[in-house]
C-alpha cells in the first residue's frame, strides 16, 4: 500500500470537503479517489469521513489524524526533495582525491568552483598518490580523483587528458641558473629528486626513461615530496628536482632561495586527467570533473594533451634503456 499517496488523498478531501474538487486537485478521477479513502480507512481501522449525498465532513477519528497526516506529508516531501538533490549532485557526499604535491592555490580553486556550482554538496577531499587513488576507486572507497598517466585505467572513465610542462629546480648559485633554459644533458652530475616510485610506478619509470633518452642519467635518485624537504636536498646534496612552473619557484630567482628553469625543447611533462569508476558517473562526480578541468585549464603551462602516447601500462622493460 502506498501509504503516502493514500494519506495525500485523505488530506486533499479533508481540506476540500468535496470528493470532486479533491480529485481535480490531485489530477485523478473521483472513483479511484473514493476507493483510496475506503482502503485507507480499512487499513487504519478508523473512519475518516462522514458522507452524505450532499456533504463530506471529517469524522472524529479523521479530525484527530489530520495534523499528523499533514506532518507526514511534509516529512515525505522533504525526504523526496533531499533524494532529488543527491541524485542531481546538489547535495550528498562526494569522496574525491587530488595528487600529492598539487599547489594549494589549485586545491582551493577547485573547491571554490565545486561549492559555487553545487552549494549543497559535501566534499570529502583527500591527498592521495595515483596508486592510492586507483586502489580506493577499485574498493569503492573513492568516487573520483585526479590521476597521473600512464597508469592502469581498467574500469575507469576519464576526463580530457591535460599536459603540464616540467622544468628544473636549482639553487641560485648553480651555474645552470644563469641559463634561460637548461639542456637536459647539462643536468649530468646532479642527483635527481623524485616522488616515491610506489606513488605512480609507470610515471616514475617514464620520467627516468625520458631523461636518459635526453642525455641525463642521474647517479642517484632521491625521494621526496614536501616542498621544504626538496629545497633542503637541492641545497645540500647537489640535487635537482623536476617540477612545473609555480609562483613559489620564480624564473628570475629574485631574492628567493630556489630558481626554476624550463628545459630545452620541453621534453618532460606531467599528463593527468580526472577519473572515476564506470559505475559512479553521478552528477556529483561530473561536477568534480568539470571543476578540476576548469581550474587546470586556467593554470599556467597546462594544455590539452594531443599526443598519441598511451594511457595504459606498458611492460616495465620499455622504460629503461
Amino acid at each position: 500500500m502506498d501509504i503516502v499517496g493514500h494519506v495525500r488523498c485523505f488530506v486533499a478531501v479533508a481540506e476540500e470537503r468535496h470528493f470532486g474538487r479533491a480529485a481535480a486537485r490531485l489530477g485523478m478521477a473521483q472513483p479511484p479517489l473514493s476507493q483510496r479513502i475506503q482502503r485507507l480507512e480499512k487499513e487504519l481501522g478508523v473512519r475518516l469521513f462522514e458522507r452524505t449525498s450532499r456533504s463530506v465532513t471529517l469524522a472524529p477519528g479523521g479530525a484527530l489524524l489530520l495534523d499528523e497526516a499533514r506532518a507526514l506529508l511534509t516529512r515525505a516531501d522533504t525526504f523526496l526533495a533531499g533524494a532529488a538533490h543527491i541524485r542531481d549532485g546538489r547535495s550528498g557526499l562526494l569522496r574525491a582525491a587530488l595528487p600529492s604535491g598539487i599547489a594549494g592555490e589549485l586545491v582551493s580553486a577547485i573547491l571554490a568552483v565545486l561549492h559555487r556550482n553545487q552549494p549543497g554538496l559535501e566534499v570529502e577531499l583527500h591527498e592521495l598518490s595515483t596508486a592510492e587513488q586507483l586502489a580506493r576507486m577499485a574498493s569503492h572507497e573513492l568516487d573520483a580523483g585526479l590521476i597521473h598517466h600512464p597508469c592502469d585505467t581498467t574500469g575507469l572513465e576519464l576526463g580530457p587528458v591535460q599536459r603540464r610542462e616540467l622544468g628544473v629546480l636549482l639553487p641560485p648559485a648553480s651555474p645552470l641558473a644563469s641559463h634561460t633554459e637548461v639542456p637536459m644533458p647539462a643536468l649530468t652530475g646532479h642527483d635527481l629528486i623524485l616522488f616515491p616510485r610506489d606513488d605512480a610506478p609507470a610515471v616514475y619509470d617514464e620520467l627516468l626513461t625520458t631523461c636518459a633518452r635526453g642525455g641525463y642519467t642521474p647517479d642517484t635518485v632521491r625521494h621526496g615530496q614536501g616542498d621544504s624537504f626538496i629545497r633542503g636536498l637541492i641545497h645540500s646534496v647537489n640535487a635537482v628536482a623536476l617540477t612545473p612552473p609555480d609562483p613559489g619557484h620564480p624564473a628570475d630567482g629574485g631574492d628567493q632561495d630556489i630558481v626554476w628553469r624550463p628545459l630545452t625543447g620541453t621534453p618532460l611533462a606531467w599528463r593527468f586527467s580526472t577519473a572515476w569508476p564506470k559505475d559512479r558517473n553521478s552528477a556529483a562526480v561530473t561536477a568534480f570533473a568539470e571543476a578540476a578541468l576548469e581550474v587546470l585549464r586556467n593554470t599556467t603551462g597546462v594544455s590539452t594533451d594531443l599526443s598519441s602516447r598511451p594511457l595504459h601500462l606498458r611492460p616495465a622493460s620499455e622504460y629503461w634503456l
